[in-house]
């Protein structure tokens, strides 16, 4: 029985695919664990054994890429709960994690972008996640004006030559799609190498010339929100609203929701290939885009991670 297992586990594993994450030259799990929701904000509470099964399960399935953030949580809970896991084996991990905000109350985050601000939040996101070290620091949705703080980035440099960085990053910002493209165009300057956006099926917040730029400056892309926050599951089909406690409800209104249920019914009818159901074919269009390098999906168990790891051996048709 064990020897069994054991077999399973190494076609598990070998299912996994890698891909070099822009310029970093790190090879990251073509599927990351995203962990936005082990801060509460999907309505569900996660203790330290809930993430440890998750975590377990992410091995497994040779996931090796966390992406996580300072405000995930009040006081970087999402952070500590992933410094709970890791500590001990860190080095089989690729941490990312963000800078910017600090989240005051359950659902309010407030900016914090000085060079002194960022300062002690690295160092409290080190403490949190019990490392010496962050592989991807990265911008965390802010402004333009945020962005061109070059005290900020001279600080941020010198953090890198001292070893508490590895790389640069900016996940962007979907509040005005003119940050994105300034951004974009400004990272090499910045030092950045990685950059994380939104983009699924059914909200694209980049369009080709993101792509094609990111491609031709060697600039690894994270792929955010690939479900559209588990729209495109097909579970919530019937729903019309989201629990109040979840912060979905601030983001999809009934209107939003009833469109976004016609497009996946579409997907579902006319582009959903047999025998693939609907979770593991909105990651993979995601990964068919050669640009992308990994996806992040948020998940709620050790069940909805293996289904998740599924979609990296998925070779959508022409």
């Amino acid at each position: 029985m064990l020897l069994h297992e054991e077999a399973c586990m190494h076609i598990i594993i070998s299912m996994m695919t890698y891909r070099k994450l822009g310029k970093t030259g790190m090879q990251v799990s073509a599927v990351g664990l995203g962990t936005f929701q082990f801060g509460g904000s999907w309505g569900v509470e996660f203790s330290e054994a809930d993430v440890q099964a998750i975590f377990a399960e992410a091995e497994v399935q040779g996931i090796n890429f966390i992406d996580t953030a300072e405000c995930y949580g009040v006081g970087h809970y999402s952070e500590q709960l992933v410094g709970s896991v890791i500590q001990g084996n860190r080095d089989k991990w690729i941490l990312a994690t963000k800078f910017g905000h600090k989240r005051i109350e359950k659902k309010t985050n407030v900016g914090a972008w000085s060079a002194d601000e960022v300062r002690q939040q690295l160092e409290e996101s080190l403490r949190a996640l019990r490392t010496d070290y962050v592989d991807l620091y990265q911008f965390h949705s802010g402004s333009n004006d945020d962005y061109d703080n070059d005290e900020l980035w001279t600080m941020l440099d010198k953090q890198v030559r001292d070893g508490k960085i590895r790389f640069l990053g900016a996940s962007l910002s979907r509040k005005d799609p003119a940050w994105v493209t300034y951004q974009t165009r400004k990272a090499p300057e910045k030092g950045i190498s990685v950059l994380q956006v939104r983009y699924n099926m059914l909200e694209q917040d980049v369009d080709q010339d993101f792509f094609a730029f990111c491609t031709s400056n060697d600039i690894g892309i994270i792929a955010r929100v690939p479900m559209a926050s588990g729209m495109l599951s097909g579970k919530y089909q019937e729903l019309t609203s989201f629990d109040p406690e979840d912060t979905r409800a601030k983001k999809y209104d009934a209107q939003t929701i009833k469109k976004f249920q016609k497009e996946v019914q579409h997907i579902i009818d006319h582009q959903l290939p047999a025998g693939m159901d609907m979770p593991t074919y909105a990651l993979a269009w995601v990964l068919a885009n050669p640009a992308v390098t990994t996806v992040i999906p948020g998940c709620k168990s050790p069940e909805h991670v293996r289904k998740n790891a599924e979609a990296a051996a998925v070779t959508l048709p022409g």
